[in-house]
């Protein structure tokens, strides 16, 4: 079947009738429907023998084969290994007369369904399997329960897991819902997860040092400007904002990035370009591993394979081939360089770092605030002493420690500059406490420095505004596109964006509650930041915020009569009536 399958496939994407797409979605279908018949028939032999595990409902409990990376992701290659873990949902002990425990049941099917399909006869093998990837990698046990899974990733799931499992597909089985309860909240967080930049930062380091180590510089995947970049560039906005757009916990890269640029979160030239050069990179690796049915991804030394590679994309001569690949790859590292920069200033390299740091005299510290431009420099620098030694800042965990320490010269510095230094800066230091055990957002601000800026702005200008984001700090994030920020509300937009995420989370009010209380605190918080910076007149302010109270009204009528007992009307026949200021349109 695979041989078939493939020489069909072959011919149609050689022949250009078939795009990427249909290529990976076939070589993903080919491995589903070889698993699927695989498994059905040792579950048969193996219940044969041992009896059938039991869901607690009497129903057959079935391994549930997951698929990660390509396969999941519905964009397995043309000759690659299928990354797959084993989980089954419950303990227990099958029916038989020769019972073995649920555990040892499912390792054993699991080992042979990796047997058949990978073993290498005189006809060929069907897909090579990989199962480290699974909980202890190698050194775990092949099948896991759910409650066991969920134990492990609670107690030692890695910030590389969460990336694996973003990808993370069931492919067989029941009570996948369970089972997608238990990944979800690992892989994508209730709140902005900005670590995400750092780990994904070190983890493409250390692809980056093994690639140099090996030479294998020409790796299309691994290497500079390849395949891997362009997924880290996709993979680490879902990580970080996953958890609050549900349209970002989709599994394919090229569905991920047009997100991005919708979304505002990469500029519509890169993401073009990206998906531009993913397509031609994903074809090049197909055609490379055509050569000789090999998982490779390294380009030819031999002449007559570098012609065949050249023909296929579509040029006259290697050397043409090479440079337009070389012009993706530039591009490609270009955008992932811009999204993974690591933050430019560290806080002990900063110049007021020692200021900070408590390494200065009491006269010398007053002495530089004071140049700075701050009225009381004696009080702020009793400030800085007391933070230092307090105990909310010294107990912090050491990574938020480092952030707190690469933060705080570039406040003083930046407060330094706002009409009210003194005021400005006490305010930002209420928000960094109030905020200093979410790393999260200590991350954010090192990683958007300008966004510092912004904040010490708004604080500048408002206490109402530094109170509000101390009690909304996931606002922080409102702050990274003022495009975004200072854009008057289209409300027609709001409302369609409103009622998706109501109907995202349809019969889960809790979740629902918190998506109109946060959509209600970002859109007061936009409001404000237009008002503050002078773009708003008072009375389209008052206009704008009764609006939003009537679009919160119209959302929240339908749910509310939901719960209502009712007999003959599927609509209320009742208006709401506005009274005061928001009848007035004067909130």
């Amino acid at each position: 079947l695979r041989q078939a399958v493939m020489a069909r496939l072959i011919v149609r994407d050689l022949g250009a009738l078939a795009d990427l797409r249909e290529v990976t979605a076939t070589c993903t279908a080919l491995a589903e429907v070889s698993l699927r018949f695989a498994l059905s028939h040792l579950t048969v032999w193996l219940a044969d023998k041992h009896g059938q595990p039991m869901n607690p409902d009497a129903t057959p409990m079935q391994l549930v084969v997951v698929g990660m990376g390509k396969l999941g992701g519905n964009e397995l290659n043309a000759s690659s290994d299928i990354d797959l873990v084993y989980l089954y949902p419950d303990e227990g002990q099958t029916t038989g007369d020769k019972p073995l425990s649920h555990h040892e049941f499912f390792v054993l099917l699991g080992k042979k369904l990796s047997l058949v399909i990978s073993d290498m006869t005189a006809d060929g093998f069907v897909f090579r399997v990989d199962t480290r990837l699974r909980p202890w990698g190698e050194s775990g046990p092949l099948a896991m329960s759910y409650p066991a899974f969920e134990d492990y990733l609670v107690a030692h799931g890695r910030e590389w897991e969460r990336y694996a499992w973003i990808k993370g597909r069931a492919l067989t089985g029941t009570r996948l819902d369970e089972l997608n309860a238990i990944v979800r909240p690992f892989v994508f967080r209730k709140y902005l997860d900005f670590n995400a930049f750092a780990a994904m930062r070190e983890l493409h380091a250390q692809i980056r040092r093994e690639v140099i180590r090996r030479d294998r510089v020409d790796n299309i995947k691994l290497g500079p400007g390849g395949i891997r970049e362009i997924e880290f560039i996709a993979q680490v906005f879902q990580l970080i904002r996953g958890g609050r757009v549900p349209a970002l916990q989709t599994r394919a890269t090229l569905n991920v990035l047009p997100m991005l640029a919708a979304r505002g979160l990469l500029p519509d030239d890169a993401v073009a370009a990206l998906s531009s050069a993913y397509v031609f990179l994903r074809n090049l690796e197909h055609r490379l591993q055509y050569l000789d049915d090999a998982q490779t991804q390294t380009l030819p030394n031999q002449a007559d394979d570098q012609a065949h590679i050249a023909s296929s994309m579509g040029f006259a001569d290697y050397a043409g081939f090479l440079a337009a690949l070389n012009q993706h790859r530039n591009h490609v590292s270009r955008h992932f360089d811009q999204v993974f920069a690591a933050p430019q200033s560290e806080g002990g390299d900063h110049p007021l770092a020692g200021l900070w740091q408590g390494a200065l005299l009491d006269n010398d510290a007053q002495a530089l605030l004071a140049g700075l431009g701050y009225n009381d420099p004696a009080a702020v620098n009793q400030r800085l002493q007391q933070i230092r030694s307090s105990h909310r800042y010294t107990t912090l965990p050491a990574s938020n420690r480092a952030r707190f320490d690469t933060l705080m010269p570039g406040l003083i510095e930046v407060a330094a500059r706002c009409k009210q230094p003194d005021l400005t800066l006490a305010r930002v230091l209420d928000l960094l406490e109030t905020v200093a055990r979410r790393a999260s957002y200590l991350a954010l601000l090192v990683e958007y420095p300008a966004s510092l800026q912004r904040v010490a702005r708004l604080c500048s200008a408002s206490p109402w505004a530094a109170q509000y984001l101390a009690q909304n700090p996931m606002l922080l994030d409102e702050l990274l596109d003022t495009r975004l920020l200072y854009a008057p509300p289209d409300w027609p937009a709001l409302r369609s964006e409103l009622a998706a995420q109501m109907q995202a989370l349809d019969g889960d009010t809790e979740r629902q509650m918190d998506a109109m209380r946060q959509f209600r605190q970002r859109v007061t918080f936009h409001l404000l930041a237009q008002d503050l910076a002078g773009v708003l007149p008072l009375e389209t302010l008052s206009d704008h915020l009764s609006d939003l109270a009537g679009l919160i009204l119209d959302a929240t009528l339908p749910l509310a009569w939901a719960g209502v007992r009712k007999r003959h009307l599927d609509v209320p026949r009742f208006a709401i009536i506005g009274y005061g200021k928001l009848g007035g349109r004067e909130l």
